[in-house]
Order: C-alpha cells, then structure tokens, then sequence
C-alpha cells in the first residue's frame, strides 16, 4: 500500500475550505468533474452574498481556473473574457426564479485552453450583471470554486478544513472522494470510524481531543491501494493570563536577541493562534496565544529565535480572520513583491507561496541598528520653511531612495528647506499616490528598504533639510488588517468595517468626501492608534513633522466637513500636542481646507495649514484678470494672527501652471502665452509674486522647471514622465535659476518675514509691498497680455534699487512701461544680487519718421543685457491695424527690419513694431517680445475711390527671372526710385512724359524691394518681391 502522509499546502486547504463555503452558491453536475468532462453549473443567485438574487437582466460568468501553476487562489489562470466583456458562451440561462445555469463544453480543457502539462485544481467564478455593476459572490465576499478531479488515484479532501482550527464540542465532517476507489476506510487517531464502497466517504464525528487529530484514509482502487494523512488542530480553551510586562505594546516586543513577544489588540475574539515559518508553517496547538484578563488582547512569546534571522508570520483569528500584524515595520506581499527589483530592495525575504495567503508579517530580532550621522537636527523655523512636495515614483525613475539621495544637491541649490514625501508606509498595490494606506508602520518596499529612508533623511539633514512625512489616518484600505479584524463583506456596497470595530466607523459621516474605511477619531483606540503611528515615525525616522491629508475628516460631525466643528479642533489638538510631546517643534501640517474661523484658532494653536491657491494664480499667469487676485495667499487676508499658512501655487492634487499656460493661455496678435518660451516667462512672473509673500510656501516637483504635463495624463494618479533632460533648456533653466534666486532673496533678509506688507493683486499690474526695519520693497509685474505703466511711490526714501538691472538706482519719479509678463522688484537695500544667467530686454519701443507713404520708419529701443553681453541679431516685426486701439492688429508680411519704408497700403492706418532682442551669447539669447505704442495714422493724399485711374499699375508682381517690371500710368509723377528693404536707393529714373516705363530687374536678387513713384502733389509707394 503506497501511504502518503503530507504537509497540505495553504492553497490546497483554502481549496479544501472554499468547496464547502461553495457548496450552496454553485452546484456541479457531475458532482466531481474531471478535466476532459462537460461540466453544468447551477448558480443559485439568492446565495453568497444575494447581490443579484431576483436579477432580470442577463447574468454572465467571469471566469478562470486554479491551476498546478497558480500561486495562490486568487491567482486566476486562462479567464476566458476580460472584465465586463459579454459573449455568448459565459451567458447564463435562467431555470427559474433565482436559479442559474452555465454549461461548459466541450471539455473543462477545451472551455479554459489549458495545456496538458497543467493540472486544473479548481474553476474560479465570480457572477455580475451585464455592466458589472453588481456582482455574485461568496457570502464572505469572495471568489467561489468548484473543485476539478484530474487525477483518479488522488484523494481529494473536501472536508475538513485543515486550516480551519475547530474548538472542542464542534461536529467535524469529513468528505473525501478518490474516482478510482472501489472502497474506503477512514481512521481518526487510529481507530477505524467509517468504511464506504464507493468513490466518496462522508462522516462526522464531535472534537473532544484538543490538540492534533489525524485523520488517515485507505483506498482500495481495482489496480492498486493507497493512503492519505490529515491532522486538524482542535484547540483548547483560550488560557487567560496577564501580559508578563507592564511594557509591552500591542506588535512586535523584541525582548532578546532570541525572544518575540507578540501582542494582538482583539476585543470580541474568542481565540487566536500565531502561525508562522519560526514552526515551519505547521499550525500547532503551542502556537495558541494567551488572553489577557480584561479580555482584550492575546499574546505569546516565541523564544530559540535564531538572532538575526527574520521570520514571516501571521495571526489566525476565530480560526476564520487570517491577518498581519498591524504594527509590522515589514510585510511580505504575494500580489506585487514579484515586481520590486533587487536593485531597489537587495535580498527581500521570499513571500511563503503555498503556506500563506496574503499580507503576511515579519520579525527580526538583533538587527544592526543605523547609524545615524545627525543625532539633533535643527529644523528650519515655521514661517520661513519652503517646502518641495515629491511622489517618489515620478520624481526618479528607480523609484528609490538611493537614487532620490543623488538629487539632495539640486534640492539645495534650488534653495527649498524642507521636502515632504507622499505617504512612503505601506499602500496597496507598488505604483500609487500613498493614499490607499494599509500598514502604518512599514515603509513601502517599492521605493527601497527602511535604512535607505533613513540615510534619504540623515542626507537631508546634513544639508539642511528638514523631511515631512504625508501621512492618511482619515481612512485605511481593505488590505489594513485593523479593517479586516472586524469587517462584514456583505454590509453596503463593498462591504464595511462591523459595529464591533474598535478603530473605524460603519460609515463615513461625511456624505460627501470618503474613501475607503472612516477613522472614528473619536475612538479610544484610534487616539492611542495615532499616536503611535506619529510618534514611531518621529522617533525611529527622524522625521521632522506631518502633512496629514483631509483632516476635514477627523470628525464624526455628520455632514461634509466644512462648518466649524469643535470637536475636529479638540481631536486635532491633541495629537499635535503628542507629536510636540515626542519632538517639540515639530511640523503639524493640515490639508484642512475648511471654514476659516476654525482654521485661525488651529493656525494660532502652532498648526500649519495649507492654502489652496492654485486657481487664481493659474489665472493670473494665463493672463486672465477677472479671476485672478491671489491675495488670499496672505495668512493676514485671512485675518489670522500667525504666519502658518502653507501657500502653494500647486501640489500633487492641482493642475500644472505650465500645462494650463500652454494650453488655455491668452493671446493677442503679438504676445501667446501659449508658446513655450512666453509661458515659462508668466510662470517666472507667477513665482516672484508667489515666493515672496510671508510665510511658509510649497512648490510641487518640477514646477520649477515648468512641468507641462496635465495632471490627468494618462489618468490623475498614473504614472508621469520625468523630465530631468528639461534642464537642457534655456527657457527652463532659466526658471529654475530663477526660483533659487528668488528663495535666495526671500532668505537674504528678515524684509520678506515682516507683517507690515500689503498686497494690490487684483488688477492688471499687481503689487506687493514690504517694509520693516527701515528697509522697503516694492514688487509690480504686468499680468496682462497688452503694455501697462506704473509709476510706485518711492517717497520716504532716498536711495532706490532694480533688483533685476543688477541694483541699478532709480529715481523717485519713475514711471515704468511693462510689457506683458514683465516686473520689477525695487528695493532700498540690495542685501543679494542676480548672480545667474539672464535674457536680454528690449526697453522703451518706439517708433520715428514720418506718417507720410514713402517715408522711412525707424524702431528704437534700449537693449538691456544683465549678463553683459552684446547685442547680436535682434528681431523685428511690423505690425498694421485699423484704429490706434490696435483693432484688427496683424504682421505685415516681408518686414522684418528695423527699418519700414511707408507704402500705399497702409494709408489711414497705424503701425506698431515688436522688438526681441538677441544677445551674442551662447545661452540666454533671446528675450520676450517688446512692442511701441501705436503710430499713426499714415497720412494718404491720393483716395484709392476718387482717383483709380490715375493710379499706377506695377506688373508682374513678384517678378522673377529676367523679366522686366512694367509701371503704367506714370505721366504724372516726375521720377521713380528702386529702394531695398533696408531702405537704400539702387537706382533712380527721369519720367519726361512717357505713360509707361519698362525697369529690367535682371540684376537685382532675390527679395523684396520698393518702386517710389514721385509727384508734384503725392508720391506712392508699392512693394515689389523679386523671385528666382
């Protein structure tokens, strides 16, 4: 007789488990399918979780199989349709009433497309609607399986469970099926209980013996007889006594280097049982934890630890809730540790395939602690933080810590104080946000492993930069094992945390604003929860402060959070006070976003909160005034008496100013904010206006290099591309020097930390002004998109500074011309200087000569270059429109001189000229755009209408080759003029009464010239183009 005796693996008894929880939901006929059988399934939809129990529209299978291939049982191989796909042969036909039927031929084989090579273990179902909005499943919210017998000579447990743990008194029954067997026999501790003469044996019998129960059944088959082993653990009585210190914690207490204690915080439990690879995965009756007196948590210690080896383990609740420790600072994921490289986590412990199903946590005593290399940083002071907010996943392409080290010194020299990171601790899924949390104490492995965030942040530090951690305790996710101790997968639409649940809500008592499973921050063990969460990352990190996402949310105030709420402030006070308890000066940040008297007394309390003002400057910066006053990024708009407003222009949630610049930004015939190059100019515009308000301030990753992506590419939270190769452009580089010039300024001199200042944002040139301590700047800057003037006060003060001339002096009577996008920070006391590279300027356009045809029209400017350098080619565009408002404005084609030769056309109306100055440098070369005023109109006194014939007719044009130019009806004009385009007069003719003349234009290249006609009462101008 072949006996075998095996450790089940965990797939093969959650198998074991599913048929039986299975077994009213679907139905097989046969009753055990083989692999190249037809098989019909019964869905009985009024079971499992009945969500589409009484359904009158279609119904459709989604379905794959469970093969020797797959590695846990969800692990769904050969689906036959994509989600939401319907085609004929996954459509069920209705029997009658709630009742089912899905006939899968010709073969199980054929149906699924297996290979031969594969053995099918089970057919996976889920059942749903013809959109998918309303799925059948199991009653606890899972899959449902229907075991396959591919192999006639395996014994096939149905029943029992053996990674059901059974307490004394519980009926156990057993179901066993072997197709080959002629007869069974099955023995339980021994002795022989129950013989069948048919593939099948079922029997029940009571637990009385705790501890290991084997279960041996011998089959007899025509050919052959074999055996097979089953032990099923019956525990005993939970054993209550007191935790053996007063100073453990709920988690991982490392007592020695060879000695876990581990406590689980678990009210309403009856039992719970540790299982882990310290026991090889066996589940055995010493691993059954200890209560506490007062009923709420269990404990066990595990001691002949190896030091220094890490093990996995999980908690087994009621013998039903498979979970991790909550307080883990490692979990082992089957779904998505396959996708982490080792480059980015060396060596990651293997997850325990075929002994776990899912999130699974790790110990490891006597680690090596890190070594830290600044013990006591110094963090920067509130009001003067400058926060750069990063998504580690599209920042650097490896997704890591290490690699995010290499950009600590562009951090620097960008000027920022502070980074804070989206959420790092652990979240569903590897490519994410952060904000779908399920384990508040493990950093996630995708981005590196814990010591590398540790040296990320000693890094910081010894640079000066202080690191905040984004952190979500509005709501966990269903992978938080706090959510899954007490969850009821059919309460509402996706299932819902249990009234038992110490930590979360039934619901969300805002209505409006939720995901995923609602803190109840007015709990008990939330509160100690918080706390620990905060205080482990300020202490084991070194993390300088918190950003906490939506704390609108920390309330069970019904409604949608936006009404002042003392509670939420008593909630929030509270654990400010602990983290400044655990590191005294540490930052509070709130993404409250809610009414502002509550916001002031937080603010005023030492919070930080952040100020959304994203909106009015994108507006601004597209060149849009109604909508544009971004005075609100004033802590004193707000009427709050301390500086903890964290304004930002943009953050990880708000559309890019680049990509609405380019995209929707305004336009006239001469200045589009939607090229490039003008759009990272209002961009720099945006920025002066922006850093240089009092207070905290935040730039969103690579908004400083002009970021033009859309938030939603792709989709809102996918991945983005990185654009490091921007800094190879001028434009962009510019703006990143910018930036740090300006943090540069904001840092040079206490002026820019001052309460006395006001702004005046509200208009077309918007104005900032700061004084304090005998010293004053003042700050204007043209948003619109056509020339404004200003003329700022500068009484009071003698001597006066262009910060951006290179501190050239003012006079106190200046008024100043702006061109679109242009500004000036004036000051009167130079404590730093631009010290990078700029564009040149065009100043002070205008126009000379005469309005009379045919005179010669001049541009004039003042070339201004910080850099030094000289002018080299510098462009011109001339420009016609019909009245001296500019209506109608459009390029003149062809003159593109600085100097414009008046012709007939452009009688009656008026001529400006735009200037972009070049320099001869190698970068920086090109400015923005500069126009004159309007002039005109030009003077005509010949009328096209009254005098048509006698003017003169100019054929062919444009003249190419050897042609000659004919001009008739000349006999009134005296002489004619062949002038180029820069003006030049290459040759002159006598008319002595001829009507027509003949010009050979042979020797003249290729261009535009003009022919001036010449009279005793008017001269006429007409363009001429000479082609090859």
């Amino acid at each position: 007789m072949q006996q075998i005796i095996r450790k089940i693996s965990f797939l093969t008894l959650f198998i074991t488990t599913l048929l039986y929880s299975n077994a009213q939901v679907i139905v097989t006929s046969p009753a055990y399918p083989t692999p190249d059988q037809s098989v019909t399934i019964t869905f009985n939809a009024d079971q499992g979780n009945a969500a589409l129990a009484g359904y009158s529209g279609d119904i459709y299978a989604h379905t794959g199989v469970i093969t020797s291939e797959s590695t846990s049982a969800s692990d769904w191989k050969y689906v036959v349709t994509e989600w939401g796909e319907n085609t004929p042969g996954t459509q069920l036909s209705n029997i009658s009433g709630d009742e089912w039927e899905l006939t899968i031929s010709p073969s199980i084989v054929d149906y699924y497309g297996v290979p031969q090579d594969e053995t099918i273990l089970q057919l996976a179902f889920v059942f749903r609607n013809e959109d998918g909005s309303i799925v059948g499943r199991a009653a606890d919210g899972g899959d449902i399986y229907a075991n396959v017998y591919s192999n006639p000579y395996e014994i096939t447990w149905n029943a029992p469970s053996t990674s059901q743990i059974y307490s004394p008194g519980d009926i156990i029954d057993v179901d066993a099926v072997s197709l080959a067997a002629e007869s069974m026999e099955l023995s339980v501790n021994g002795a022989v209980v129950e013989t069948a003469n048919s593939t099948n044996l079922t029997y029940s019998f009571e637990a009385t013996l705790s501890g290991i129960n084997e279960l041996v059944l011998n089959v007899t088959a025509p050919d052959s007889t074999y055996a097979d082993t089953l032990e099923i653990v019956v525990r005993e009585s939970t054993t209550t006594a007191a935790l053996p210190s007063a100073n453990l914690k709920d988690g991982i207490n490392y007592i020695d280097d060879n000695t876990v204690t581990l406590v689980l915080y678990a009210p309403f439990k009856d039992f719970v049982f540790v299982n882990g690879s310290f026991s090889d995965w066996q589940l055995l009756p010493e691993n059954q934890m200890y209560r506490t007196p007062d009923e709420n948590r269990y404990w066990i210690t595990l001691d002949n630890l190896t030091a220094g080896e890490e093990y996995a383990f999980q908690y087994i609740v009621d013998g039903e809730i498979t979970i991790a420790d909550p307080y883990t600072d490692k979990i082992l994921d089957p779904w998505n540790d396959s996708y982490i490289t080792e480059s980015t986590y060396p060596n990651l412990m293997p997850y325990p395939t075929g002994d776990a199903e899912g999130i699974v946590s790790t110990f490891q005593t006597a680690q090596t602690p890190y070594n830290w290399q600044v013990e006591n940083f110094t963090r920067p002071a509130n009001e003067d933080l400058v926060i750069y907010e990063l998504l580690v996943r599209d920042f650097v392409a490896a997704h890591d810590y290490q690699t995010l080290i290499d950009t600590i010194n562009y951090l620097k020299n960008l000027g920022v104080n502070a980074i804070e990171l989206m959420p790092v601790s652990e979240f569903e899924g590897n490519s994410s946000w952060g904000y779908n949390p399920s384990f508040y104490f493990a950093p996630d492995k995708y981005y590196g492993t814990k010591d590398d965030l540790k040296e990320f942040i000693d890094v910081c530090h010894q640079n000066g930069i202080a690191v905040i951690l984004d952190m979500v305790l509005n709501h966990s996710y269903g992978q938080s094992p706090l959510v899954q101790l007490y969850f009821d997968p059919s309460a509402g639409d996706y299932g819902q945390p249990t009234p038992e649940n110490p930590w979360y809500n039934e619901t969300s008592p805002n209505p409006t604003y939720y995901w995923g499973f609602d803190f109840d921050h007015e709990s008990p063990e939330t509160k100690e929860f918080v706390n620990r969460v905060t205080t482990y990352w300020l202490d084991e990190y070194k993390f300088d402060g918190f950003r906490f996402d939506f704390t609108k949310g920390f309330t069970n105030t019904p409604g949608e959070g936006w009404s002042y709420d003392q509670s939420r402030i008593d909630i929030l006070k509270d654990i400010a006070d602990t983290i400044w308890n655990a590191a005294p000066g540490a930052y509070v940040i709130l993404e409250h976003l809610t009414e502002n008297s509550e916001e002031k007394i937080l603010a005023e309390y030492g919070m930080l909160l952040w100020g959304n003002m994203n909106y009015s400057y994108l507006e601004a910066s597209m060149g849009y005034i109604t909508n544009s006053d971004f005075s609100g990024i004033s802590y004193k708009n707000r009427s709050w008496n301390a500086p903890h407003l964290v304004g930002y222009m943009e953050s990880h949630d708000e559309e890019r100013m680049m990509f609405k610049n380019i995209t929707y930004g305004n336009n006239t015939a001469v200045y589009d904010i939607t090229q490039e190059e003008i759009a990272l100019r209002r961009a720099e515009l945006s920025t002066l206006f922006f850093l240089t308000v009092p207070g905290p301030k935040m730039i969103w990753q690579f908004g400083e290099m002009g970021y033009d992506y859309s938030i939603d590419y792709d989709c809102r939270v996918c991945e983005k591309p990185i654009r490091w190769d921007y800094l190879e452009e001028d434009g962009r580089r510019h703006l990143y020097n910018f930036y740090s010039q300006v943090i540069e300024l904001r840092n040079s001199s206490d002026l820019y930390q001052t309460t006395n200042f006001n702004m005046d944002v509200g208009g077309d040139v918007k104005i900032i002004t700061l004084e304090h301590n005998g010293e004053k700047t003042i700050i204007f800057g043209n948003f619109d998109v056509e020339t404004q003037t200003y003329t700022p006060n500068l009484s009071g003060f003698a001597n006066w500074y262009s910060f951006f001339e290179g501190g050239t002096e003012i006079s106190g009577d200046t008024t100043f011309t702006l061109e679109p996008g242009q500004y000036r920070l004036l000051t009167t006391n130079m404590t730093t200087t631009p010290e990078w590279p700029n564009f040149p300027e065009a100043r002070n356009v205008y126009i000379t000569g005469d309005t009379e045809q045919g005179s010669t029209l001049t541009a004039n400017y003042d070339y201004f270059d910080l850099n030094g350098d000289a002018e080299g080619s510098t462009e011109f565009q001339w420009y016609v429109s019909d009245d001296a408002s500019g209506s109608g404005k459009r390029p003149i084609s062809g003159a593109t001189e600085q100097d414009l030769v008046l012709t007939r056309s452009a009688g009656d109306k008026y001529l400006s000229v735009v200037v972009k100055p070049v320099a001869q440098g190698t970068e920086y070369q090109t400015g923005l755009p500069a126009e004159s005023g309007m002039f005109g109109p030009v003077n005509t006194s010949l009328s096209v209408q009254e005098n048509e014939k006698s003017l003169p007719i100019i054929y062919p044009n444009p003249v190419s080759g050897d042609q000659l130019l004919s001009i008739k009806n000349v006999e009134q004009y005296q002489n004619i003029q062949i002038v180029n385009g820069a003006g030049q007069i290459l040759n002159s003719f006598k008319i002595e009464g001829q009507k027509s003349i003949n010009i050979d234009f042979t020797q003249y290249q290729q261009g535009f010239y003009f022919i001036k006609l010449q009279g005793t009462e008017h001269t006429v101008v007409e363009k001429i183009v000479k082609t090859p």
